[in-house]
């Protein structure tokens, strides 16, 4: 019963951060379930069957407050959920060990640049409400859904970084449209996963408490994401981009850190990222009249009518 209560808040904190930053519910459900001894096939494929409900019901909180963009979803969710199939029933043996390092080098790049960028100057203004093309999303939507079905999560970690780096969204729909087209990328690899491992491994009372803490925890997050100003909402996801990237390059073979380094190194990303959410939320109060949720949604408005001459 305790280990179900516990599975239930992770569940809950997981969504909580997820459908406000667009990131790590998959990855903090899995590090937990791997904690506890589940081996990672069966713990990825629990995650993404929980993943069902908490997305659908992510989807439908942001829709409610009208932050998904319908066009994004349309050319990510289909790639994505083709990529997700590919790694759970065909791929997932193989090991992702080598390409991790590489890909969080890339992915903490872009998240230096939006911490960097959000912090220091705000949301992007040059691209605002240009539109996405597909040859662009449909390529990120088939690797994001193969790296996470093969890594127990993904989807926001890749997705959400390289849409709000093109500053051409603004960063509530960018969280929206990643977490409401993820219900396809679970369906296809919870399907995948049952193809390929079958149901004997997969104990449904965790998939059932996972889903109830993170239904729970959805609207939260999408009443959230549409109240926090641009600046502070892009500083927040830009430090968790750097913190999950770092967490594995210090855990991966090309650098092995100790578990005092790793400390070490998390404690200072802490206080960097703080110290700029702080720096955000001071400029923030200083021109909320340009900084402001409400100014960036009539610049969208004012933008829209030429993004789509």
């Amino acid at each position: 019963m305790r280990a179900l209560l516990l599975l239930g808040l992770v569940g809950f904190a997981a969504q909580l951060v997820d459908g406000s930053l667009g990131m790590a519910y998959g990855v903090t459900s899995t590090t937990l379930l791997l904690a506890i001894g589940t081996n990672p096939a069966a713990a990825s494929a629990t995650v993404h069957l929980a993943e069902i409900g908490t997305t659908l019901a992510s989807g439908i909180s942001h829709w409610r407050f009208g932050n998904i963009d319908w066009k994004v979803v349309a050319k990510i969710a289909i790639p994505g959920a083709v990529g997700a199939f590919a790694g759970a029933t065909f791929l997932s043996s193989l090991s992702t060990e080598v390409a991790a390092p590489v890909m969080a080098l890339i992915l903490l790049t872009l998240g230096v640049y939006i911490l960097v960028r959000f912090t220091a100057f705000g949301l992007p203004r040059g691209n605002l409400g240009k539109p996405l093309r597909k040859r662009f999303l449909a390529p990120l939507g088939l690797f994001a859904g193969f790296v996470d079905s093969t890594g127990g999560g993904g989807w926001g970690p890749v997705g959400t970084p390289a849409i709000l780096a093109s500053g051409r969204l603004a960063p509530r729909k960018v969280i929206g449209s990643i977490d409401a087209s993820e219900f396809l990328v679970a369906i296809a690899a919870s399907a995948g996963f049952l193809v390929g491992l079958g149901s004997e491994n997969i104990d449904f009372s965790w998939v059932i408490v996972l889903l109830l803490g993170g239904v729970i925890a959805a609207p939260i997050a999408a009443w959230l994401v549409r109240h926090i100003p641009p600046r502070i909402l892009g500083s927040a996801v830009g430090g968790l981009i750097i913190l999950t990237n770092v967490r594995t390059l210090l855990r991966s073979d090309w650098i092995g850190a100790p578990g005092g380094v790793q400390a070490v190194a998390y404690a200072a990303i802490a206080v960097v990222w703080a110290a700029a959410i702080a720096y955000s939320v001071r400029e923030y109060r200083k021109d909320k009249a340009h900084e402001s949720v409400e100014a960036y949604e009539a610049e969208l408005r004012k933008e829209e009518p030429t993004a789509s001459a």
